[in-house]
């Protein structure tokens, strides 16, 4: 969905819930209340649709213009135990009139369709949350399953909150008792009557939602008008039913966001945009070798839906395949991607050893997972920096970025291919779970906007031999990238060896020579270093004494809770990297500025490690590693405390 807004952008918190207005309507109708901000969860089984109800949610949250952050959260397992709290699949959507940053904290409603839901997230939600249960699944049986000896909708249990008892079940089987549909087919769509009850809540618009549901079942016209009737039954219960009183209104972010044309994208949908761009922009053929794993797996459907930009995709029997057709793409003159999570990064390492060696363009993508070995396929974490870094045997270096929103998942993959087509190397961009889920609006760049790629082949010698004949090289490189020449097979006059044994320098011709080794290897080592990458900026209004040094996915939590402790009346700097191998060449410099520097991350150190190791900075390190991201409040209470301390 894309939505036009003209405002200059707005920098402000959202950290807490404020009723800005109310809004009253003629006698007997009910009251309209003004919020700047709301954060919703929808949870059920993982055959409930939940992903399917937040997803369109969100989208029709993105056309009203809200500025939104959304965290999927859902079981590894294809179809886990119904009705366990193992099973649970959750939504949760923050939209706001105003800039935010996270998916929040703590949600303000939570739709909870049966009692396994309720128990694995009401811990969550503060006092005076608003409750909305599905009681057709307060059964006996299903309660006794996940521990509860008595209803918690009668016990008293819920009291600091709002409930609200729903038989959405019941109603959505009597909304489409006309539709000729066993009551088992009838219980599938109880999750759309639920989107339609939000929908009214929130004064969400429809028209979108009823479109998908007509283009998804379009080959079962009866399905699509059963799940439209479900959706407008819940919509109408909202505005029929005495128990919800009040509905509420988020206004358009107006001043969120700079001029231009928005849609809303998940980092998986904008990195594979990124990687079409950059094929463009370099104008050469885009291939994806790659194997299916999650998170990575959309990356891999996506760009299979466009072979009219020149993108080829081929699905792999397993890790090492896929990232071998990759790398054989690239020696044929392609744009040459892989992508996989943790796992698949491993048995890849070997053919990552040999790009480096071979020197040829090619990008690897990790979705960075729970691990180690399987580990929580569809949790998220960081702790794949360390294995990008020197997970290959011998002196392989390797470009590292990691982008910091979904959003910016677009530009950092432009900024991938930039490097690797350029200094001719593998490089690996670093995302993860949180990121590739998770959407937000993006503005849609300007052609003219984006970088120019365009490629030199080599296209015939560029050496004279001492015999004064015209010879080609493979490994003669230039001066200022140390980037050996791109020669596509079947240009005549440029055949020349390829494998893995250590090459000759210049020549390319297979070399046992050690101090040619040390030569190659140092070489490969400087042409990394040498990568031009951005100097690091750093957010200090005040000239703080305590930095806040992030990387990837900790952005908005770590910005969100900068900005509580600003608005506290604390002095803290923030800086946030993008480029991890090599880093920006004034970062040292950055560091000695501050007498307190603290690294938030999802992993137990390990960009911590980096920079104490690199520059003999005290750094502190914070860490997470629970499949989950940070919290903003959790993070303002532990920089407050290292401001003090």
């Amino acid at each position: 969905m894309t939505s036009q807004v003209s405002s200059p952008a707005e920098q402000t918190d959202g950290t807490d819930e404020t009723v800005v207005g109310a809004q009253r309507k003629p006698a007997g109708a009910k009251d309209v209340r003004r919020l700047d901000r709301v954060i919703i969860r929808f949870a059920g089984d993982s055959g409930d649709g939940m992903q399917l109800t937040g997803d369109r949610f969100t989208s029709e949250t993105a056309s009203f213009g809200n500025d939104l952050s959304t965290l999927p959260n859902f079981p590894a397992e294809i179809r886990a135990p119904a009705g366990t709290l193992p099973g649970v699949s959750s939504f949760q959507l923050h939209f706001a009139d105003h800039d935010i940053l996270t998916p929040g904290d703590a949600p303000d409603v939570l739709v909870a369709m049966n009692p396994a839901a309720l128990k694995a997230n009401v811990g969550d939600l503060p006092r005076g949350a608003e409750i909305i249960v599905n009681t057709d699944e307060f059964t006996k049986r299903a309660m006794q399953k996940v521990g509860y000896d008595t209803s918690p909708l009668e016990d008293g249990s819920l009291e600091g909150y709002h409930l609200h008892p729903v038989p959405l079940t019941t109603l959505t089987v009597e909304a489409l008792k006309d539709f000729g549909l066993s009551r088992k087919e009838a219980e599938r769509s109880k999750n759309m009557f639920a989107l339609g009850l939000l929908s009214w809540m929130y004064h969400r618009p429809t028209e979108g939602t009823e479109r998908f549901l007509r283009s998804k079942f379009a080959k079962k016209p009866d399905i699509a008008a059963a799940n439209i009737a479900a959706f407008r039954a819940g919509w109408n219960f909202g505005e029929t039913t005495e128990d919800f009183a009040v509905s509420y209104e988020v206004a358009p972010a107006a001043t969120a966001f700079p001029p231009g044309t928005y849609r809303n994208i998940s980092g998986n949908l904008a990195l594979s945009y990124g990687l079409i761009a950059a094929s463009r922009q370099a104008d050469l053929p885009l291939f994806l070798g790659s194997y299916p794993i999650t998170p990575a797996s959309d990356i891999l459907h996506e760009l299979s839906r466009h072979k009219n930009f020149g993108v080829r995709t081929f699905q792999a029997e397993d890790e090492i395949a896929g990232i071998g057709a990759a790398l054989g793409a690239a020696f044929g003159g392609s744009l040459a991607v892989t992508t996989t999570s943790g796992p698949g990064v491993a048995l890849k390492s070997e053919t990552i050893g040999l790009a480096v060696s071979l020197e040829l363009p090619l990008l690897v993508v990790d979705i960075q997972r729970g691990g180690p070995s399987t580990g929580l396929p569809t949790k998220t974490e960081q702790a794949d920096l360390l294995q990008a870094m020197y997970g290959r045997n011998g002196e392989a270096p390797v470009p590292v970025l990691a982008p910091r929103t979904p959003a910016d998942c677009f530009g950092t993959a432009l900024e991938a291919a930039r490097i690797a087509l350029t200094y001719r190397t593998p490089v690996f961009l670093l995302s993860d779970g949180y990121l590739a889920n998770g959407s937000e609006p993006w503005r849609i760049p300007e052609i003219d906007e984006l970088p120019d790629l365009t490629v030199q082949f080599a296209h015939g010698p560029n050496h004279t031999a001492d015999d004064g004949t015209e010879v080609f090289w493979p490994y003669k490189r230039d001066p200022h990238t140390l980037a050996r020449p791109w020669a596509v097979p079947g240009t005549p006059g440029l055949e020349h060896r390829i494998g893995g044994i250590e090459k000759q320098d210049g020549t390319g011709n297979i070399s046992y020579d050690p101090a040619n080794h040390d030569f190659m290897v140092r070489t490969r080592q400087a042409k990394v270093d040498g990568i031009d990458v951005p100097d690091l900026e750093v957010d200090d209004p005040d000239g703080a004494r305590t930095l806040v040094l992030g990387w990837g996915s900790t952005y908005g939590p770590v910005t969100a809770a900068v900005r509580r402790l600003r608005t506290a009346g604390q002095e803290i700097a923030q800086a946030h990297l993008r480029h991890l191998n090599p880093f920006p060449r004034n970062l040292g410099a950055v560091l000695e500025r501050y007498d307190k520097v603290v690294v938030p991350e999802m992993n137990l150190g390990q960009l911590a490690t980096l920079i104490r190791a690199k520059y003999l900075v005290d750094a502190q390190s914070y860490n997470q590693v629970n499949g989950m991201p940070f919290k903003a409040e959790q993070l303002a209470t532990v920089l407050k405390e290292v401001i003090d301390g």
